[in-house]
């Protein structure tokens, strides 16, 4: 080997070892759907929902009302999974949602007659009573935020001038939009509870679809979904985080007991 030979060699060698190495490949970015991208309202940082949960009819469209309410209402489909904001007219936005597990959801109509961004939540008397070892823990309440069952938007339902104690709320349980299994309230995506709230004003007349009406009106969609399982939620898990992790969504939802 000649010692213009070795040169050549030392010098490509050295070329080699100073080449910066290929990164890893990044993780694909989700591509959200339009509306239900990440989210940074009050202070926390909402995220976006995956795409797989937004398949088919489980996602907001907006078009002609034909159901069977006037307009300013909200016309809730219980059997199909879907809120119906109806507007004067005669358009609306249709929103999946989720529902209580049989026995359990609020029937027949109501009034909205306060909305609130991140609220608080606090387990019933009646849910104390029929429920102490789910509710028990948690008779002190959960301060608004990302961990609040109620997610980042609520709409409070009454008769007259008593509370019913349902709500028209968001939630992080994802895989609950298009279900049952809820304690009985009305649940949306995040991002659909927020749009919601600024589309409506207080008050508002809710209407509850009967079997036979959601028969009548949408028998495409009609008992849409699945009963999921009741979940039981510890303290430890709901309050345990500490305050750097109060940026991230939980895994779970307290509101599907």
């Amino acid at each position: 080997m000649t010692r213009r030979t070795f040169g050549a060699m030392m010098l490509a060698t050295t070329a080699a070892c100073a080449r910066p190495p290929t990164p890893p490949a990044l993780p694909a970015q989700e591509d959200f759907l339009d509306g239900y991208g990440p989210i940074a309202d009050a202070g926390y940082n909402l995220p976006g929902i995956p795409s797989k949960y937004l398949q088919g009819v489980n996602r907001r469209m907006s078009g002609i009302y034909n159901g069977e309410q006037g307009p300013n209402t909200l016309d809730v489909d219980p059997f199909a999974k879907f809120l119906y904001h109806v507007r004067a007219d005669g358009t609306t936005t249709r929103y999946p949602v989720g529902v209580g597990r049989a026995g359990r959801s609020i029937r027949g109509s109501a009034t909205m007659k306060l909305k609130r961004k991140w609220p608080g939540w606090t387990p019933t008397q009646n849910m104390l009573r029929t429920e102490p070892e789910v509710y028990g823990p948690f008779r002190e309440g959960i301060p608004g935020g990302l961990r609040s069952p109620l997610g980042a938007r609520a709409l409070y339902l009454y008769r007259g001038n008593r509370d019913t104690f349902y709500r028209i709320h968001g939630t992080n349980d994802l895989e609950s939009i298009g279900n049952s299994g809820s304690a009985g309230c009305i649940r949306l995506f995040n991002q659909d509870a927020i749009h919601l709230y600024d589309q409506v004003d207080v008050p508002m007349r809710v209407h509850i679809r009967s079997r036979e009406e959601s028969l009548r009106v949408d028998p495409e969609n009609y008992e849409r979904g699945i009963e999921l399982p009741p979940k039981i939620i510890s303290p430890e898990e709901l309050l345990g985080a500490g305050a750097e992790e109060m940026d991230r969504p939980p895994e779970f939802d307290f509101d599907r007991i």
